[in-house]
């Protein structure tokens, strides 16, 4: 069908990814690891595990550029994406994500961009899995998935249309290092937002110029903290609060417990008044809500 993916070398320690001005090298410019496996006994020459050793760690690449323009090209998926601008029903009720305040604040930076409902608005997910359904093995594998955004509401979650688009496959999980494996999928999407790609539309019978960007992330908390890169741990790990979080730490259990959150209630709620029920500081005791 046309659509390759891409078998890229990636230094062990998460340095680099051998490609581009990295492509030719057989060990790591930052820590000087090997690029391939060393075999069992570590007695063989350099030369001979260059031929024959495997390598050390694998980032699968699949393009999403030709898998978009595969979709558009079949005329039942390009009239589906668009669906938010042609069928959504606009009556004030959130049922899409186009309904949403942040949809409507980026067609209103960015003009262009919302005005050819054509252009993607993408979701982006990755979080760790055990490929082998073992809890006391140890492996990690972090695959990443687009999911579409244009399209309706009963189609944007099935699994014909989620992509996955990389699979990042170790023993270690990356950590704050993603950002390394993230870099040809990065360079994709600068290109979709900042140039664009000719596409062929199979249902309008023409082409365009297709835009695409990053409309959110899904992830838990702790991967939240490796995309974005903020630190989801220590006193100030709420992104929302920041260096006003309120915290405490406990001082047997040697934890810190995030306190005050009845600041989020809305401003007639009951419990915004009840702080001495929620929370008795003195005593370091915590009780449920009544």
């Amino acid at each position: 069908m046309g659509l390759q993916y891409k078998k890229i070398h990636a230094c062990p320690n998460d340095c680099i990814l051998y490609r581009k001005e990295f492509e030719t090298l057989h060990k790591c410019p930052c820590c000087g690891l090997s690029r391939y496996k060393l075999k069992d006994g570590g007695g063989s020459s350099d030369e001979d595990v260059y031929e024959k050793g495997g390598p050390a760690k694998v980032l699968w690449y699949l393009p999403i550029i030709p898998r978009f323009k595969r979709l558009f090209a079949n005329a039942t998926d390009a009239m589906n994406l668009t669906w938010h601008a042609d069928n959504r029903n606009c009556d004030g009720m959130l049922r899409h994500p186009a309904d949403s305040p942040q949809w409507k604040i980026i067609d209103g930076l960015f003009p262009d961009f919302g005005s050819e409902a054509r252009n993607l608005r993408l979701g982006l997910a990755s979080d760790g899995m055990n490929l082998f359904g073992n809890l006391s093995t140890n492996h990690s594998s972090w695959p990443v998935l687009l999911s579409i955004y244009n399209l309706p509401p009963w189609l944007y979650m099935k699994r014909k249309y989620v992509i996955l688009c990389m699979l990042i496959a170790d023993p270690r999980q990356p950590g704050n290092d993603i950002d390394v494996y993230l870099s040809p999928l990065i360079e994709d999407l600068r290109i979709l937002w900042e140039e664009g790609v000719d596409v062929f539309d199979g249902y309008r019978q023409q082409s365009f110029k297709l835009r695409a960007m990053i409309f959110c992330t899904i992830n838990d908390f702790l991967a939240y903290g490796n995309l974005s890169g903020y630190s989801v741990k220590g006193h100030h790990a709420c992104p929302i609060c920041q260096q006003q979080t309120s915290y405490l730490r406990l001082k047997h259990g040697k934890k810190i417990v995030y306190t005050k959150h009845q600041k989020f209630l809305k401003p007639n709620c009951p419990y915004r008044r009840l702080k001495k029920l929620l929370m008795d500081v003195k005593s370091m005791k915590f009780h449920r809500y009544p």
